[in-house]
């Protein structure tokens, strides 16, 4: 006579018991951690808009965010302005830095009105207006800010990614690539916006030339670069009736 726990009823009884065990574990856990995931997510925004404007730690070579424990009061005192664009209107939200720019970017898709973040900071009396991006790579998101001043010449850069390739796309976050972006023009001469695209053969690999709306590719990082310059050109664009505004 075979035990009752042999049977494949238990088995599936067992089986499904464990599930809606661990089912409520995680969810108590996404519950009960939700709260400091959010806090985490807040601060390091806050980290990647100083980073950008040049308010970091970086060393020689590498790059690195102020800590997390002063992230909050170097937010205050170096942003001035959070404005949220939508349209021709323009406010100020002290929350600003919270928009969903993914969230955002599938709501222009479906035919409605996107908010655009731009966040105004000063630093060693200079004025930054650093806006968020976001795009594809070659596996996943891609994301970042870049700070220009009112002509729309860039002043810093920060880039991120979800799950770009170690050692070649990944690289989009390292200090010699992202430095590369400062200084280079993004409007022509005759305030037409051209962009920047990370090119591969770029003919100025020292990037000396900062008008010649490129920058020096990541070797064996075709699609990532073609995901920087697509995301610059796309999200950036949008900005441009404000800074006209700067001029008048």
């Amino acid at each position: 006579m075979s035990k009752k726990t042999d049977s494949n009823s238990y088995t599936m009884i067992f089986a499904i018991g464990m599930v809606l065990v661990v089912g409520s574990l995680l969810a108590y856990l996404a519950s009960s951690l939700k709260p400091n995931i959010d806090e985490n997510k807040r601060i390091e925004k806050q980290q990647n808009i100083l980073y950008a404007m040049g308010v970091n730690e970086n060393d020689a070579s590498s790059a690195s965010f102020v800590s997390t424990s002063v992230a909050g009061s170097e937010f205050k005192k170096y942003i001035k302005q959070q404005l949220v664009i939508k349209g021709a209107d323009i406010s100020e939200d002290e929350k600003a830095y919270l928009i969903d720019v993914k969230k955002e970017k599938s709501k222009a898709k479906n035919g409605g009105v996107r908010r655009l973040p731009l966040f105004i900071g000063e630093k060693d009396g200079k004025t930054f207006y650093v806006a968020p991006i976001r795009g594809k790579g070659l596996w996943d998101a891609i994301w970042g800010y870049v700070a220009m001043d009112q002509n729309m010449i860039v002043q810093g850069a920060y880039f991120d990614h979800k799950g770009e390739t170690p050692g070649l796309g990944a690289n989009i976050k390292q200090r010699y690539f992202m430095d590369d972006f400062i200084g280079e023009h993004l409007l022509d001469a005759s305030g037409n916006f051209k962009g920047i695209t990370v090119a591969k053969g770029n003919n100025d690999p020292k990037n000396n030339d900062k008008t010649d709306y490129e920058v020096d590719a990541i070797a064996g990082a075709t699609i990532t670069g073609d995901g920087v310059s697509a995301m610059i050109k796309s999200d950036l664009k949008l900005y441009v009736d404000y800074f006209k505004t700067l001029k008048q």
